[in-house]
């Protein structure tokens, strides 16, 4: 059996952490976290599919775009619901806190939510598109016209080693790799539940963290794919090309959805060749879970099961 792509995520506000795991299953999207309380909260986040809308939209390629987007939202929802469900518990707040609820209300977080989002996408958009551009362009200027044909290449690689980079780093600071910890927790229990197991934490426990449908996967294809994107861009002003890659983004994103889907309803050698970089990516992001967070990963995992039995799909938002 598959299960839909899942993310795990972590909250903080005021006082209060939240940590949980947001589970996409054919129907339903269920969010478990574990309350500072140490009880584990679980509910559905609502979100309706760019799918439902448009037949279109389950058209192969454009399959992807929309899984892609549709993640987007309902993660985003998740992290602010989990950030709220933070600030239920009992805390003395700081000055910060106090400041952004004096100013925005009960939209504090999705503010908060908000200039991070941008923030973050901004930071994206310099570090793997303009930097990787730049760099090359003074590398060509230091050694001369024959480097030209090696732009794409060279940029792709500087763009691996920024993303690789960024996990090492992530996974160096003690709170984010508690982030991977749940996130091998929820490898494991779509594993198990793949297997026909019975959902405890003994049996899911036993299972391996790297699965090839992950989101860290994606990301890597999506950087493999952009390499030969590249060769067809000619620009090679930073701006112009970052437009050019940004335009890009829709291809990227439908050619390493089918991919993907590709490599879950698929087991030979192909495969296998597709999803090696991604799973090695996968030490760096999963971590092996403690017995609590596998509970939090099973109470989602449940939550998304359909009572009649159709939950067979074969990649993260693949529709029937």
């Amino acid at each position: 059996m598959h299960r839909e792509k899942t993310k795990t995520i972590t909250s903080i506000g005021g006082q209060a952490v939240v940590e949980g795991i947001m589970m996409r299953g054919p129907k339903k999207t269920e969010l478990a976290v574990r309350m500072p309380d140490g009880s584990v909260s679980v509910e559905e986040v609502a979100a309706q599919s760019l799918r439902d809308r448009s037949g279109v939209w389950r058209l192969p390629f454009f399959r992807g775009i929309a899984g892609f987007l549709d993640a987007l939202s309902v993660g985003y929802k998740a992290l602010s619901r989990s950030a709220e469900k933070a600030g239920t518990e009992d805390g003395e707040d700081s000055k910060f806190d106090r400041w952004l609820e004096k100013r925005f209300g009960d939209k504090a977080m999705n503010a908060v939510a908000a200039v991070g989002s941008v923030f973050g996408a901004v930071l994206a958009v310099a570090l793997f598109f303009v930097l990787p551009t730049w760099v090359f362009n003074l590398l060509e200027a230091a050694v001369g016209p024959s480097l030209a044909g090696w732009r794409s290449p060279l940029e792709g690689v500087m763009r691996i080693l920024i993303f690789l980079g960024y996990l090492l780093l992530c996974a160096a600071m003690p709170d984010m790799r508690r982030v991977f910890q749940y996130h091998g927790a929820e490898h494991k229990t779509i594993f198990c539940y793949e297997n026909d197991e019975e959902l405890t934490v003994e049996n899911v426990r036993k299972h391996q963290r790297f699965h090839p449908r992950c989101g860290t996967s994606f990301l890597v294809l999506m950087l493999l794919i952009g390499i030969l994107v590249g060769f067809l861009i000619p620009f090679t002003n930073p701006f112009l090309r970052t437009f050019a890659k940004l335009l890009c983004i829709p291809v990227v994103v439908g050619a390493g959805y089918e991919l993907i889907r590709y490599c879950g309803r698929n087991d030979n050698t192909l495969t296998h060749v597709i999803s090696a970089p991604g799973l090695w990516m996968q030490r760096i992001t999963t971590k092996e879970p403690d017995d609590g967070m596998i509970e939090v990963a099973i109470a989602a995992m449940r939550g998304v099961i359909p009572e009649n039995g159709e939950d067979r799909v074969g990649v993260p938002g693949d529709a029937k």
